[in-house]
């Protein structure tokens, strides 16, 4: 009996994704539950586990392909005899003709509303033996890097979408032939290419190609990197680590910065000394988002400043105790989440969307997050935040930050939110004017805490100040509304107590 590994459902919003890795080959045996294959979205990544017991058998959707919700990844023969083909062709590899044991490389699943994708990078070079599960390509999504995973070990007979090639979901990528011959091809040039032997003979699955791509950029080796990945892959974002810690050492030891200072002479041309590089499809989409926000939204900004004394003073009395009986530190993102909670009671059109000529109020407040990340600014959503304790909000904040830093927010995290926070004061940024995040119709901009002097009762003193932005959707908000907003976190914030009597 034959059983088929089908796209799961990806989020609310997203069509496609690309399938990253498989971290099986034809003919393996697999149990339930087993990770068959990884897929990338536009902004999280997405493991399929095996339906059922059984052997793989065809890999439908190769590494890098673009799939749709319930398109076919692969099948799976369920029980133990679907492993004797793959056991007959190794015992007898020069039967085999080349054609019959051709595997397509297919783009991967990439999410609901990701039809298409482009290939950045090849790993690998018509000709080359290829291990199953190695990275052949890397694609670009609208919001991440998807890495493909050969299908079956072989030869890459064919790439049929070069480098800079658009292709579409379910595309093909190109031909892996000799499936079960070429295993044994890539065991003889070990002498000729020991480069490419210890990434395949330390580690069942191969480091990410964008990985091997950074790191080949920056000229480190897999040593230098701590993998975080499963099975110790080395991921993208470790190579980024271990390149910050790297830029630290030239400082401690100022002594080694002439060996890379020398370059070459500089052009006198001002086009021999530029460098193109294409978007990636992450920030073409956030370039267009943007634009389309200010296109379709009448965005206004209105200002004001809070003294955050209290709020500092209040933190600083409880946060030990705060710690040790909920595990988790106090910040002020719980008193902002609060603060707008509270005020959008008062102000709903804040808190609401327009859907074609209605206005929908929303009687919850599921509050985004904007978090930056190595891939870009995400913005997961913390839901029923205004039934939530501080306690409650921090645990949450902590959890949706750290798996937003991993790359493992799932779509359904990030979508239905109702308003944003924004808090672009840990950058240093001390005014600025948030952009909304459409639907919604208000975000709320944060920034540096600054002493400043202040006017108090006839004195001058020094407080420490934070400027605050609101940025809203004149369509459906008045500026009556929206300074009636900022005014009421304002209070909120300069005197807590007006949170616990609901003030």
């Amino acid at each position: 009996m034959t059983t088929e590994v089908r796209v799961p459902t990806l989020g609310e919003s997203v069509t496609e994704a690309t399938v990253a890795t498989w971290f099986k080959k034809p003919g393996d045996a697999v149990a339930v539950d087993e990770m068959l294959c990884e897929l990338e979205t536009d902004k999280v990544t997405v493991e399929v586990p095996s339906p059922v017991a059984g052997t793989l058998g065809e890999i439908v959707a190769a590494e890098g392909e673009t799939v749709g919700v319930a398109a076919l990844l692969a099948t799976i023969a369920e029980g133990a005899g679907a492993a004797a083909p793959a056991a007959a062709a190794a015992s007898a590899p020069a039967a085999a003709p080349a054609a019959a044991d051709s595997v397509d490389v297919m783009v991967p699943t990439l999410g609901e509303s990701v039809t298409e994708a482009t290939v950045s990078t090849w790993f690998k070079q018509v000709g080359d033996t290829v291990a199953q599960d190695e990275m052949l390509c890397e694609l670009e999504t609208d919001k991440v890097s998807v890495e493909v995973p050969a299908p079956a070990a072989g030869v890459l007979a064919e790439i049929l979408a070069p480098e800079g090639t658009t292709v579409e979901a379910n595309g093909k990528l190109g031909v892996i032939s000799g499936s079960a011959a070429g295993v044994v091809p890539a065991a003889a040039p070990s002498a000729a290419a020991p480069a490419a032997a210890p990434a395949a003979a330390d580690k069942d699955v191969a480091n990410a190609p964008s990985a091997e791509k950074a790191m080949a950029e920056a000229g480190l080796t897999a040593a230098q990197v701590t993998g975080t990945g499963r099975d110790g892959r080395i991921m993208k974002e470790d190579v980024q680590k271990a390149l910050s810690a790297s830029v630290a050492k030239p400082a401690a030891a100022p002594a080694t910065a002439p060996a890379v200072a020398p370059r070459a002479p500089v052009p006198a041309d001002d086009a021999a000394r530029e460098e193109r590089v294409k978007m990636t499809r992450l920030r073409q989409t956030i370039a267009r988002r943007l634009k389309d926000a200010q296109n379709a939204a009448a965005i206004l900004t209105t200002y004001n400043e809070v003294d955050m004394t209290e709020v500092m003073a209040l933190r600083n009395t409880y946060k030990d105790q705060f710690e040790k009986k909920h595990g988790v530190r106090l910040g002020f993102m719980s008193f902002f989440t609060k603060a707008c909670c509270h005020a959008l009671k008062e102000v709903p059109e804040v808190n609401a969307e327009i859907d074609g000529t209605d206005i929908v109020y929303k009687n919850f407040v599921h509050m985004g997050v904007a978090a930056g990340t190595p891939q870009g600014l995400v913005v997961p959503v913390i839901r029923d935040a205004d039934r939530m304790s501080f306690a409650e909000i921090e645990k949450a904040i902590a959890e949706k930050g750290k798996r937003a830093r991993d790359g493992k927010l799932s779509m359904a995290e990030m979508q239905g939110g109702t308003f944003t926070i924004s808090n672009g004061g840990v950058y240093g940024s001390l005014m600025s004017s948030p952009i909304l995040n459409p639907p919604q119709s208000g975000i709320l901009g944060m920034h540096k805490i600054q002493d400043r002097p202040m006017v108090i009762n006839g004195e001058i003193k020094i407080r420490p100040m934070m400027y605050l932005a609101l940025s809203y959707d004149h369509r459906i908000v008045d500026g009556k509304g929206a300074v009636t907003f900022l005014v009421r976190v304002k209070e909120a914030l300069e005197d807590p107590r007006r949170l616990l009597m609901d003030l």
